[in-house]
């Protein structure tokens, strides 16, 4: 079993795959998958989320059927770089729903910012009125998806 700063054994590593696949499954069943006891199972699974292996888990909503397929990714250059202006940013960026996934990124961005919209109105509206409102922007460039080719929250193990 693994312990903060310990390196991940080999059922470890099949249980980090298999709950990054299917959170749902109860021990019994991620034990069966892994070659292992419900019990150490159990013990196991509680270890990885002690060391900060294993996150919560959630399930993955499907944009589209949300009304949210249209993918924006926005690039963001600051005004200023202090601490505060920083700070400022990015509790606007955690207020903000439509902001799924931001960065923040060295060379010539600041931040990469992952949107999720209805539409290019929906996004003209927020990008005009939040993001290139916000006093700590100077720029923004934005890219739409077109499609989809390869989405995943499985980290390899």
């Amino acid at each position: 079993m693994v312990k903060q700063g310990e390196q991940l054994d080999a059922i470890d590593r099949r249980i980090v795959r298999e709950l990054q696949r299917d959170a749902s499954l109860s021990h019994a069943a991620l034990a069966e998958r892994v070659g292992a006891s419900a019990a150490s199972v159990w013990r196991r699974v509680r270890a990885l989320e002690g060391a900060s292996v294993l996150g919560k888990a959630v399930r993955l909503a499907d944009a589209e059927a949300l009304g949210r397929a249209v993918n924006v990714l926005c690039q963001v250059r600051m005004t200023r770089q202090t601490v505060e202006a920083r700070a400022e940013f990015e509790g606007f960026i955690q207020s903000r729903e439509e902001i799924v996934e931001c960065y923040a990124m060295s060379g010539e961005w600041d931040y990469l910012l992952r949107i999720a919209v209805r539409d290019v109105a929906d996004y003209d509206r927020f990008v005009m009125r939040g993001v290139l409102a916000h006093p700590s922007v100077a720029h923004a460039a934005s890219n739409f998806a077109l499609r989809q080719v390869k989405y995943t929250t499985e980290i390899p193990v």
